[in-house]
């Protein structure tokens, strides 16, 4: 089999299936984990450890992601919720910066919504904000990591984050997946990119390019 066909092939049915046992094996070790983070912010957030909310996948289908809730749902005497900082609870940081809050999503994985490696799934309101181009990131299943995530994470613009998105996207392959998955664990034993400047987190992509 050639590098061309292999590739072919590992996109159509060997990448779901590596997904799938990955994502059996990481909830198995990891559910200790899981289980301690969970009990945790199940008092740091007065009752609710996750957050759930609805994304777009491949093709654009919408399912619904569930995370790590990492913010308190604290508002002011209007009811508006407080800003991000304001919501960030200590341990909430804590499973942001080392990434703990993305382990429920290998239940996403297990189902097929999501890959282990792909381009974040982001909010349905952007959808219409997206070039021609940068709607090709929607051509893959949505990942926990991905190209994007280990060249800046939320330090780089939107723009750089699609860029990435889509180069990702042209030459998917079982090498890159592997290059990507390594890099992730160094980002995990030494995080950056974590917020962008000025920001708890990332700040909302409203602008059409």
């Amino acid at each position: 089999m050639n590098i061309e066909k292999w590739k072919i092939m590992y996109k159509i049915f060997f990448k779901r299936l590596i997904d799938f046992l990955a994502a059996l094996l990481g909830l198995i070790v990891l559910s200790p984990i899981f289980l301690f983070v969970m009990v945790g912010l199940f008092f740091a957030n007065k009752g609710q450890p996750f957050f759930f909310q609805v994304r777009p996948g491949k093709n654009e289908k919408l399912f619904q992601i569930v995370k790590f809730k990492t913010m308190s749902d604290e508002k002011d005497s209007n009811g508006n919720l407080l800003p991000d900082e304001k919501r960030l609870t200590k341990l909430g940081q804590f499973v942001r910066k080392t990434s703990l809050d993305e382990i429920p999503q290998l239940l996403n994985v297990l189902v097929g919504d999501m890959s282990l490696i792909g381009p974040r799934p982001l909010l349905p309101e952007y959808l219409p904000l997206y070039n021609t181009v940068q709607k090709r990131r929607h051509e893959v299943r949505p990942g926990i990591t991905g190209w994007a995530q280990v060249n800046g994470r939320n330090a780089i613009s939107w723009e750089q984050k699609f860029e990435y998105d889509v180069w990702y996207v042209d030459h998917l392959s079982f090498a890159i997946d592997v290059k990507i998955l390594f890099l992730t664990l160094r980002k995990v034993v030494k995080p950056d990119g974590i917020t962008a400047e000025g920001h708890a987190t990332m700040p909302r992509f409203d602008t059409q390019d």
